[in-house]
């Protein structure tokens, strides 16, 4: 039985190659290969229903080598929830700035039809005992929390999906008007600000009226959000491990492009040592019934945010003599925090190593178009790293591979 979660976020890496009509010679073998039997890898945006949260198995199995990277998500929603409730429990009654005997919150929802924000406002209304069975903005209960041996009730005064003005989605923007309108609204009411993710907390920050000293909870672990922990700003984030996530997307299309079947495609390089002797370091579960391969989360306070600070690299990952290939990879948002400022330095960093040359073609985090357009040209690439605009979207890029 694994340990993570089977509710997973995500990432969306792609491999293929070769248009149905063009036959090209791939990775030096003079065989002809087809874009429809080239490796696919989704990162970041797992293939899913928006609002079931249910897998698009139909995506996941385009062919036998379509896999997804990412990491837990669910168990991330839960890592949050408990740095939440291990905050509380060394806190005192001041905490309750007006002394209403109530610990008020507001919340920033990413995107309601996100698996990853749908999982983080569960895991923050589970701890805060106000989860009523739904992520929906407003849905929400009366909980309960006990801080210095003295019982709270607890109120989600109000949860907003932060969409821009462009119709973007986790908008740090949004997030900073938001934080100005609650802090006029609801004044000494506002007792914790808690975020689904950094970029949204680091706009809540931004707000000119942000009440001073309230406790404010992110998650993703970016390099400025540890600064930010690490002066007192940021009260605690969650690390998705990201230098895990992007070497295991990697590491997956190396090994397809490099033949490998079964078992040996998610576990070489990854949770046991590959050919070049290669192994991430951080834990890595393979979920088979999803094709999945995930990383682990882990809370980041200032007692230990030194850990995550930039500059640090997986040492288990080292040059490696592999064939050249190339890849083509799309970002589905080229405004996104975590995309721009921790993932894609870290598959700059780690691609030369694994010998992948990688072509990347960022969306403008609204229309599938946006990547779509500039998803072309396929027979230049050996491979297809894809990380969606829309969860529900795997089936526009299948769909051109089958030409």
């Amino acid at each position: 039985m694994r340990s993570f979660s089977k509710f997973a976020q995500v990432v969306f890496f792609g491999l293929l190659i070769v248009s149905a009509v063009f036959v090209v010679s791939c990775g030096g073998n003079g065989n002809a290969v087809l874009n429809k039997d080239k490796p696919l890898v989704f990162f970041n945006r797992q293939p899913s229903d928006p609002t079931t949260g249910k897998i698009d198995m139909t995506s996941m199995n385009w062919n036998d080598k379509t896999y997804y990277v990412g990491f837990d998500a669910a168990g991330g929603g839960a890592v949050q929830g408990k740095l939440i409730t291990d905050f509380l429990a060394s806190a005192d009654a001041s905490l309750d700035r007006n002394e209403d005997g109530i610990i008020g919150y507001v919340l920033c929802i990413g995107d309601v039809g996100h698996n990853d924000s749908k999982a983080r406002t569960e895991g923050i209304r589970k701890a805060l005992g106000t989860w009523a069975g739904s992520t929906d903005p407003g849905k929400t209960k009366q909980g309960s929390v006990t801080i210095a041996g003295k019982t709270f009730d607890v109120i989600e005064l109000e949860g907003k999906a932060m969409t821009g003005t462009d119709g973007s989605t986790w908008n740090a923007n949004a997030a900073t008007e938001a934080m100005g309108g609650w802090a006029t609204k609801f004044a000494d009411q506002i007792d914790m600000v808690v975020s689904n993710n950094d970029g949204m907390a680091m706009g809540c920050l931004q707000a000119s009226n942000y009440p001073a000293g309230v406790p404010i909870f992110g998650y993703d672990a970016n390099a400025d959000a540890i600064e930010a922990v690490g002066k007192g700003l940021l009260t605690g984030t969650v690390s998705q491990n990201v230098d895990a996530q992007a070497t295991a997307t990697l590491q997956v299309l190396r090994n397809l492009l490099d033949g490998l079947k079964g078992t040996d495609v998610y576990t070489k390089g990854i949770t046991a040592a590959d050919s070049y002797g290669n192994k991430i370091s951080a834990p890595v579960q393979y979920w088979a019934d999803v094709k999945a391969v995930m990383a682990a989360n882990s809370g980041v306070t200032k007692a230990n945010y030194k850990n995550y600070l930039g500059g640090t690299r997986d040492a288990g990952i080292k040059q490696t003599n592999a064939p050249k290939k190339k890849v083509l990879l799309t970002i589905y948002n080229s405004g996104d925090n975590f995309l721009s400022s921790s993932y894609l330095p870290a598959l700059k960093y780690y691609a030369p190593l694994l010998n992948i040359e990688l072509t990347i073609v960022q969306g403008d985090g609204q229309n599938e178009s946006s990547c779509l357009d500039k998803f072309t040209n396929l027979n230049n690439f050996d491979a297809f790293a894809v990380n969606m605009v829309k969860t529900n979207s795997g089936s526009n890029y299948t769909d051109k591979l089958k030409y």
